[in-house]
């Protein structure tokens, strides 16, 4: 199980967070994490955008039960700039630690570019600029495909419409754009391994997009992924936004 749910997690952390700004604003999210209905931890995340920057730092914490699948928590980090409506990150930090180990990735990014190809580190794959017309709920809102690297692995994320739907909870109540998303490996992956050709082949991932009150943005209310034991959750418990 520890293979696709680490591949599960990776997607999701990927998607955690989607957003543009107008007007410089800085939001904060708590998620709750479960699998099967089942508690398994939370995490946060904090935004600080403005029209033509942005700085992102989220945490996971795993609770006792999860620990006994696989004890660790995490922190990433990233800045970069939003170029003429494109995400321009700078550089990305993330560290994973477990009861047995500690893993830390950096990365400084040129031109959206490492090794020659055109990419998003996972935290700036948080960011992308919401449709510039039309309502503020619509398919639009999932017409993109996200070109990630995380420092050992290269895949796309591709997202596509499925519908609307309401939400609620502590600071935010109203409509979400329902995405499909596909999980495409592309290098550093062995595709014969099994956790591989389950994520490749995975058609029951969703991301939830709800609107940043006050700007022309866009933030995961809801994650959900199928892994080979059920479905891993990760939900919004609070959504706050605050003008600068």
């Amino acid at each position: 199980m520890r293979g696709p749910l680490r591949r599960a997690v990776a997607a999701l952390a990927a998607l955690s967070m989607s957003l543009s700004a107008a007007t410089a604003q800085t939001l904060h999210v708590t998620y709750a994490i479960s699998l099967l209905g089942l508690p398994l931890g939370t995490g946060t995340v904090r935004a600080d955008i403005t029209p033509a920057s942005y700085d992102i730092e989220g945490s996971a914490k795993l609770n006792a039960l999860a620990s006994l699948v696989n004890n660790s928590h995490g922190v990433s980090q990233g800045h970069g700039a939003i170029v003429s409506g494109h995400v321009s990150p700078a550089a990305f930090a993330t560290t994973a630690a477990s009861s047995s180990s500690t893993r830390t990735i950096r990365m400084a990014i040129r031109n959206n570019a490492v090794a020659a190809v055109d990419i998003l580190d996972p935290v700036a794959a948080y960011v992308f600029p919401a449709p510039k017309s039309g309502p503020e709920i619509s398919a639009a809102d999932c017409d993109r495909t996200l070109p990630i690297f995380d420092g050992y692995t290269r895949f796309n994320l591709q997202l596509s419409y499925v519908e609307e739907r309401k939400v609620s909870a502590k600071g935010y109540s109203g409509p979400v754009a329902v995405c499909a998303v596909r999980y495409q490996p592309i290098a550093g992956h062995r595709r014969d391994r099994p956790a591989t050709k389950f994520m490749a082949e995975n058609r029951d991932m969703q991301i939830w997009l709800a609107p940043v009150a006050g700007a022309s943005a866009l933030a995961p209310f809801k994650v959900s992924i199928k892994t080979t034991v059920g479905t891993l959750a990760i939900e919004a418990t609070e959504f706050s936004v605050s003008g600068k």
